[in-house]
């Protein structure tokens, strides 16, 4: 009587730990277990949205007009501006494998934003001190300038897989109410990002070409400057992910381990594959991971043999011959994580079309509105002023009146998100499509297909088709960073959040692969292609419905992948 009265104590007690502290294995800045109600949540995420802002809006406000400083400052030619610039933008999108790598294996999430945002600071103080050299440009001054560039790409693609996923750590994901507000925080994590990036392109480009680049760089550096402060004045109510070691290594072992098994049976029951008793997981603060059915030739990683026990004689066992079935299952989540990845580079090349096609289609259309001249490129603020719209009109009106039928936390769950907004991708390019088959047709009845002029045809007709592309993004970019974050291992975060960053450039790869096929297989035997130097001859509108062709083939391997996949699951 008295050892059941024990046990029901302790299990009391233990129940009231589980409601004071947090049950995701987050810790304090020393290590120590922390109160719930004193750290994390939206009073930590609210510095670390201002992060976010202030950091965007001095990236934007270097990328923007990049190649306007190297063609008129340092004298660039245009050819070698625009590849200099493509260089540099590339870089940023591979630098963030590198961020999570030392994120996730020994730095973490803190400490990596830390050490890069330093490094950010400091190349944004060189491209300042480099534009206010008075005179021509020197060979010091350029070697400066590029220098502090690089660092710039480094910084920044540093901190960019570190910032969100630190900030969806504040909210622990074993408590339901907590778990639903981080779904909000991606939301409006994507708000903060849109407000620097509108920002920048509205007002430090007008600076740039009218007050100087000194002061234009300047301010970029200011607003880095505040993200930094803004970030370290939350440390003492943040919560902190243990770095769970290199989880390059970690996949290697199961890899070799397996394979040293080929030709082991599998035990039929599950439970007698090699995991460590109790709570503690094998990887440092990472939770456990369930057994799953799917990819069973790894679990040969964690069959048990006679050699694995005499090789250990009463040491840790070697993890290059035997792998716990949560290290196992890291490896099964990348896998089955893949193909759902691979889906949205095809979005990714959609969204590069409002940034290339989307503008030379402009460029042919009337851009006179009464007596204003419209540039085609600014038609690209709808894109993000509809995602701005549209973010809040999500957070607090469709998803709670989605969630009245559906009984889902979140309203839909992240792959209907994802899907939803794959579908608008290929309403996207159907909208430019018909805009530029009317466009083509003004020019047939006014015989102007020879002619290199624009259409009497208002530029505001291609606003649906931006504002369509920024409502997509609210769908499934925002949706597969939530996804992205929910779905990796809890030490591999940063890592997955670099993948999907990666997606983002593998689609402006590809719509370029696909630009070149067109142009070259239509342009053969003295046609002029469906997109010549003068749009009037061409048939730039096949060109926006092969991509929503390829948008919706996407979309269904997008569907058939999301229907088959397993979700995972904590011990």
């Amino acid at each position: 009587m008295e050892h059941e009265q024990e046990s029901m104590l302790l299990e009391a007690e233990h129940e009231e730990f589980r409601k004071d502290y947090t049950g995701d294995g987050s810790v304090n800045l020393k290590g120590l277990p922390i109160l719930k109600h004193e750290t994390g949540n939206w009073r930590a995420c609210y510095f670390i949205l201002g992060t976010e802002c202030c950091e965007k809006l001095a990236l934007y406000g270097i990328t923007k007009n990049l190649v306007s400083y190297l063609t008129r400052q340092l004298h660039e030619r245009n050819v070698v501006a625009a590849r200099n610039v493509l260089t540099w933008q590339g870089t940023c999108y591979f630098t963030p494998l590198l961020g999570a790598l030392v994120a996730d294996s020994y730095l973490g999430k803190f400490w990596t934003i830390a050490a890069f945002s330093t490094l950010y600071f400091i190349g944004l103080v060189m491209l300042t001190i480099s534009a206010l050299v008075p005179g021509q440009s020197s060979q010091s001054q350029t070697v400066g300038f590029y220098f502090g560039l690089y660092l710039v790409a480094l910084g920044a693609g540093g901190i960019k897989p570190c910032v969100i996923t630190f900030g969806a750590d504040q909210f622990d994901d074993n408590d339901p109410i907590e778990r639903s507000e981080r779904a909000s925080f991606f939301n409006w994590a994507s708000f903060m990002i849109n407000i620097g990036a509108l920002l920048s392109g509205i007002i430090l480009v007008y600076i740039q070409d009218n007050y100087g680049w000194g002061l234009g760089f300047g301010i970029p550096t200011l607003f880095m400057g505040l993200a930094i402060v803004s970030f370290f004045i939350g440390t003492g109510i943040y919560r902190f992910q243990r770095p769970g070691g290199s989880p390059v290594i970690r996949i290697c072992q199961v890899i070799v381990a397996s394979c040293r098994k080929w030709t082991v049976q599998l035990p039929l029951d599950a439970s007698l594959l090699y995991e460590l008793p109790g709570n503690s997981s094998f990887i440092k603060g990472s939770r456990k991971l369930d057994h799953t059915s799917e990819l069973r030739y790894l679990d040969k990683a964690a069959v048990i043999i006679s050699s694995d026990i005499k090789l250990g004689n009463g040491n840790p066992l070697n993890p290059w011959r035997l792998c716990t079935v949560t290290q196992v299952e890291e490896l099964k989540l990348l896998v089955r994580l893949f193909p759902i990845w691979a889906t949205t580079i095809v979005f990714y090349a959609v969204g590069c079309q409002s940034l290339s096609m989307f503008i030379e289609q402009g460029m042919v259309l009337d851009k006179q509105v009464r007596s204003f001249t419209i540039p085609p490129t600014s038609l690209s603020t709808f894109d993000v002023i509809s995602l701005l719209i549209l973010v809040p009109i999500y957070d607090k009106i469709l998803v709670p009146a989605v969630r009245r039928f559906t009984g889902k936390e979140r309203g839909f769950t992240q792959l209907q998100r994802m899907g939803i907004g794959l579908f608008l991708s290929i309403l996207t390019m159907v909208s430019a499509a018909l805009v530029e088959m009317k466009r083509l047709e003004i020019a047939r009845e006014l015989n102007l297909v020879h002619e290199k002029v624009e259409i009497p045809m208002s530029i505001l007709w291609q606003i649906p088709q931006y504002c369509l592309d920024g409502t997509s993004q609210v769908f499934t970019l925002i949706g597969q960073a939530e996804f992205f974050y929910s779905e990796a291992p809890d030490a591999m975060r940063c890592l997955c959040a670099a993948f999907s960053l990666l997606s983002s450039s593998l689609g402006g790869y590809l719509s370029s692969f696909l630009l070149t096929l067109v142009s070259y297989y239509t342009s053969r035997g003295g046609e002029p292609g469906w997109i010549p130097d003068n749009l009037n001859e061409g048939h730039l509108d096949r060109y926006f419905l092969l991509i929503a062709g390829l948008s919706a083939v996407n979309l269904l391997v997008f569907v058939w992948c999301a229907l088959r996949y397993t979700y995972r699951t904590t011990v």
